[in-house]
């Protein structure tokens, strides 16, 4: 028994050690669990806080601006008043604004009759989130327009649809017509799948060669390091690419998801996200040249931001500060706002320039560092 103690105590002590000579298993079992919780505790909600809304006063009236005061009080809608509705249109496809409350000219005149009108126009593609606003963007209206029928004691025709008062509220949505979840999910599943092919991938695949001297021997050869990587990029961005497809094709035929901008647009961009994680991939095992660290590595730095952080389960405006500057650092943010715009609203040129020119930056900066750190020798 007393042996049998020793050498249980000389094994724990043995891998104890062993445990505190390995950095990626103390990575793993203390930092990885406090950077979820914080992930899940900080940059996780669910609430819509200030929404950008788009209101539109067509008719200049004191009546028409008592109508819609009540979004100026509440903490969940913030009002960016616009002169046209062609300007808050634009606003809507560039996801400057979640929606727009216009207040048409003869707003006045119609409510003197008990037959006024206030158009709400929310954009869908997150039908979750729009069907919130939906909400606190009438409940807002509805203040004044109760307050109104309390004091005229003035009913709605009957024949009119969901009103508040004396305010009839006509509900739209854009880019959603089918107000399914689906249609907002399925574009942001496709980046989360790039991301695990490109550089979770890569980052496995490259580092399994590292640990089997592969790349030991390609340093004895003429060939340069560039070609090396090259020939590492190649076959696994004709890999995410053909993944792509096959991602766009169940998009379309399996969840009838619309495609209303331009699918040439769409690819070129996904061809720059994908060259992004697969440098992602490739500086990640040539710093760590190691199958399990390179996939932890890869986990943390790369798949769980996308997952959390980059726009896919809810919007960055509703995080904390810091949250949101992580979030806007991540690549798969501007891909992720790029491809769902391009699925839904359409090809917006001046967001498609912005954020291909951005994926572009990362592109030439990561392949640059991972040409960096492969270098022909040994460490």
């Amino acid at each position: 028994m007393k042996r049998s103690a020793a050498r249980l105590i000389a094994l724990t002590r043995k891998e104890t050690r062993q445990l505190l000579r390995d950095p990626s298993s103390i990575a793993i079992g203390i930092l990885l669990p406090i950077i979820l919780i914080l992930i899940f505790g900080y940059g996780l909600s669910l609430d819509v806080r200030n929404a950008p809304v788009a209101i539109v006063m067509e008719d200049a009236s004191p009546t028409a601006a008592r109508a819609v005061s009540g979004l100026q009080l509440t903490p969940y809608i913030s009002p960016v008043v616009v002169a046209s509705m062609h300007e808050a249109e634009a606003l809507m496809r560039e996801r400057t604004v979640d929606g727009i409350v216009r207040v048409p000219g003869d707003f006045s005149r119609r409510q003197a009759a008990g037959d006024a009108r206030i158009q709400v126009v929310v954009h869908g593609a997150d039908a979750a989130k729009a069907n919130i606003i939906l909400r606190y963007v009438s409940g807002a209206i509805a203040q004044e327009g109760l307050r109104r029928t309390d004091q005229s004691g003035s009913a709605r025709p009957p024949d009119a649809g969901p009103a508040t008062g004396t305010v009839t509220i006509e509900q739209r949505l854009w880019f959603n017509s089918a107000n399914t979840s689906t249609w907002y999910l399925v574009p942001g599943l496709i980046v989360l799948i790039m991301t695990l092919v490109g550089a979770f991938l890569t980052a496995l695949v490259m580092a399994r060669e590292w640990e089997r001297g592969t790349f030991e021997a390609l340093f004895v050869t003429p060939v340069r390091p560039v070609e090396i990587l090259l020939a590492k990029i190649i076959p696994y961005f004709c890999i995410g690419m053909v993944g792509l497809a096959l991602c766009l094709l169940a998009a379309r035929f399996l969840f009838e998801v619309p495609m209303v901008g331009s699918l040439a647009v769409l690819v070129v961009s996904a061809m720059l996200y994908m060259l992004v994680a697969v440098a992602v991939g490739l500086l990640i095992s040539s710093v760590t040249r190691n199958q399990f660290l390179a996939s932890q590595v890869a986990l943390i730095t790369a798949f769980l931001p996308s997952l959390m952080l980059s726009g896919f389960l809810f919007d960055l405006r509703n995080v904390p500060v810091v949250v949101r500057i992580v979030g806007q650092l991540l690549p798969a943010t501007y891909f992720m706002e790029l491809i769902r715009t391009l699925f839904l609203a359409g090809t917006v040129w001046p967001m498609v320039f912005r954020n291909c020119a951005i994926l572009l930056a990362y592109a030439v900066v990561l392949l640059a560092l991972a040409r960096l750190v492969t270098r022909k020798r040994l460490d």
